[in-house]
């Protein structure tokens, strides 16, 4: 594997990102920039990676580096890719080696922006993306947040962990088949007020709608995930939409679902929500005795999709049940005009916030498909596959 590095503040995070990669088994050959060379020495990347650190095309002519490297790579990630970088890619600059070795890999290649806000939404460089994608490069959306100095916005690099996460899933095979399309993914559990400290929540981790959106990701898609309540590195490449409450949810997806090829609604939205919420912290009473609590209903976001579905758009529901599951399941399949229901049995306490998953594929067509335990990212595979039957 090559990890490239160009010259920006978060060079010092691929630190993290080439740790991952070499204790995951990999064997990983760094090249920076000499701009990158000021913001973290050779010495480091040379100990982390134990193989030689340089920059010149001029450097290991014996072994001919500058063309051996992409030839023989099973992946190439850049990270960070400064906007000098992806103009150099998309224009075929090859003055030295990592842009040498962008020319002549053969393998799948990811760029992984970090710079200014100003920076990737000049028309410079959203030309130079869009250009690199066409050829087949991932560039995954940079993150939002704090970047140099005071300025926040878009233009973080992702988190190292979660750009580990998209190269095991590129090195595992998964095909671009979601190339061009666009999905919204909803994750996590709602949480309704019940008074400025207290809340009626769900055990939903959301760690099956963020493998959604992780294998989305390496799969092509444009993802917009909608973020309840999770306490999760941002998959990378995804745009992150946070939300509290079931309405919050309901209000984020639906605008989001305008124009999407298909929505995964894997989030745990809350069915009821108090009446009222106390403007004070509820007190226990002297005579020990409990409040009663008046719940409402909250509106079935799913239901609600499914009648408003677009003609070819894909709606997959989810079903958490404990008895009567797969019938249960049916019913809301039908309920909801849902194209695909995933249905888990959740009585068994192997679903929420575990790595792996169990689970019922039911489909509108009447197909059943039921997928013993695996990761999470798998049954998300198993079920993107389905999804692109339908679209």
């Amino acid at each position: 594997m090559v990890l490239g590095v160009s010259g920006g503040i978060a060079a010092y995070k691929a630190c993290e990102l080439l740790r991952l990669l070499t204790e995951s088994g990999h064997a990983v050959r760094v090249i920076p920039t000499e701009a990158a060379l000021r913001f973290v020495g050779a010495p480091t990347w040379e100990a982390l990676s134990h193989q030689p650190v340089a920059t010149s095309v001029f450097s290991e002519v014996p072994e001919v580096a500058h063309v051996r490297l992409g030839q023989n790579a099973d992946l190439v990630i850049v990270a960070p890719a400064t906007a000098d970088l992806m103009a150099k890619a998309a224009h075929g600059q090859a003055d030295d080696l990592l842009t040498s070795t962008l020319l002549t890999a053969r393998c799948p290649v990811i760029f992984a922006p970090a710079m200014h806000t100003e920076m990737w939404e000049h028309p410079a460089t959203v030309d130079n993306v869009a250009t690199l994608r066409r050829r087949g490069a991932i560039v995954v959306e940079p993150a939002v947040g704090r970047l140099t100095g005071v300025d926040t916005g878009k233009g973080r690099l992702p988190d190292p962990v979660e750009l580990f996460e998209l190269a095991k899933q590129v090195l595992s095979g998964v095909p671009r088949d979601l190339a061009g399309r666009r999905v919204v993914i909803t994750a996590g559990g709602t949480r309704e007020p019940l008074d400025p400290v207290r809340y009626l929540g769900n055990r939903s981790s959301g760690k099956q709608g963020y493998a959604f959106a992780r294998t989305a990701v390496a799969r092509g898609a444009q993802v917009t995930l909608i973020s309840a309540n999770v306490s999760l590195p941002v998959p990378a490449g995804a745009d992150l939409v946070p939300v509290e409450t079931t309405e919050e949810l309901r209000q984020a997806t639906i605008a989001a679902a305008k124009g999407a090829d298909a929505i995964v609604m894997a989030a745990a939205p809350a069915d009821f929500r108090p009446a009222s919420v106390a403007d004070q912290k509820i007190k226990k009473r002297a005579d020990g005795s409990a409040p009663t609590i008046e719940l409402a209903t909250n509106p079935d976001i799913a239901a609600e999709l499914g009648a408003t579905k677009a003609p070819g758009q894909v709606l997959v529901a989810f079903a958490a049940e404990t008895q009567n599951v797969l019938d249960n399941a049916r019913e809301k399949l039908m309920k909801k005009k849902a194209d695909l229901i995933v249905v888990n049995d959740v009585g068994t306490g192997m679903v929420f916030g575990s790595d792996g998953n169990e689970a019922t594929i039911l489909g509108a067509d009447g197909s059943q498909t039921a997928h013993p335990r695996q990761s999470k990212e798998a049954l998300a595979n198993a079920v993107w596959d389905r999804v692109l039957t339908l679209l």
